[in-house]
């Protein structure tokens, strides 16, 4: 997911649930009742910042109304409560992932998600993308995806189909596990993967230059997902890499 991390606090309880999250979240900032709060987090909104207001709804929703944009361009935000127990994906569920945030946030706080999209109620399709270097052995990928899926609760049973760049349709030790596992496999060009590179979790310029797009696991797993169900995308588990492969998930819902 794109975007710094600002949380924000207002009581004394909210105090120490931000530190703990500002421990727990890579380069995460906490501002507690900051001057002009409500600008403060409009100020972060609007610079693409991913939020976590620890505060009412209602105060969420009146501080950010003057500002919101669209659900494609907006940042991921998430309400708690001070005492930790929930965790509402507020904006961006499926576009800005904060539903999958969200889902993070309550495993690392034993917190219970409060999703409300219509989409948690139906079934999603998952799809595995994958990269690898010419040459890598079949076990290398499967040990991947195996401790990649496993740590998300996901079994390989879940996943719809494999999805990686064309330079990749003939590459033995990934067309083996897909035959092992019974995975249809798909492939796309540079061009097509770079249709969604605004969604990446971070764009790798090495990639760039060697195969003409800035990420093959996360682009193809999200476009493969989207044309199963003609519907957006999102990505599930954001790029996973051993020595010489790559592997993420992506899922979008069925109407």
């Amino acid at each position: 997911m794109k975007g710094s991390i600002c949380i924000f606090s207002l009581t004394d309880k909210g105090l120490q649930l931000g530190e703990r999250l500002a421990q727990q979240l890579s380069g995460a900032r906490h501002l507690h009742r900051p001057k002009n709060f409500t600008q403060q987090v409009q100020t972060c909104f609007q610079q693409g910042d991913r939020l976590i207001l620890v505060c009412a709804t209602g105060i969420a929703v009146r501080t950010l109304a003057p500002v919101l944009d669209n659900k494609h361009d907006d940042p991921a935000v998430l309400v708690m409560d001070e005492t930790a127990r929930w965790v509402i994906p507020l904006l961006s569920g499926h576009e800005g992932g904060a539903n999958e945030w969200g889902r993070q946030i309550a495993e690392i706080l034993g917190a219970q998600l409060v999703c409300t999209t219509a989409n948690s109620y139906q079934h999603p399709k998952y799809v595995l993308g994958i990269g690898c270097d010419r040459g890598c052995p079949e076990a290398m990928i499967e040990t991947l995806v195996q401790e990649t899926l496993s740590s998300h609760q996901i079994q390989l049973s879940d996943v719809s189909s494999v999805a990686s760049i064309d330079l990749k349709a003939d590459e033995v030790g990934l067309l083996s596990f897909c035959h092992n596992h019974q995975l249809p496999f798909v492939h796309f060009s540079s061009p097509q993967l770079r249709t969604v590179e605004d969604q990446l979790s971070e764009r790798s310029e090495i990639v760039f230059r060697e195969v003409g797009c800035y990420g093959v696991a996360e682009a193809a797993a999200l476009l493969q997902a989207s044309r199963l169900t003609g519907r957006s995308s999102e990505l599930f588990i954001t790029k996973q890499k051993n020595q010489r492969a790559t592997c993420a998930l992506a899922r979008s819902y069925e109407i």
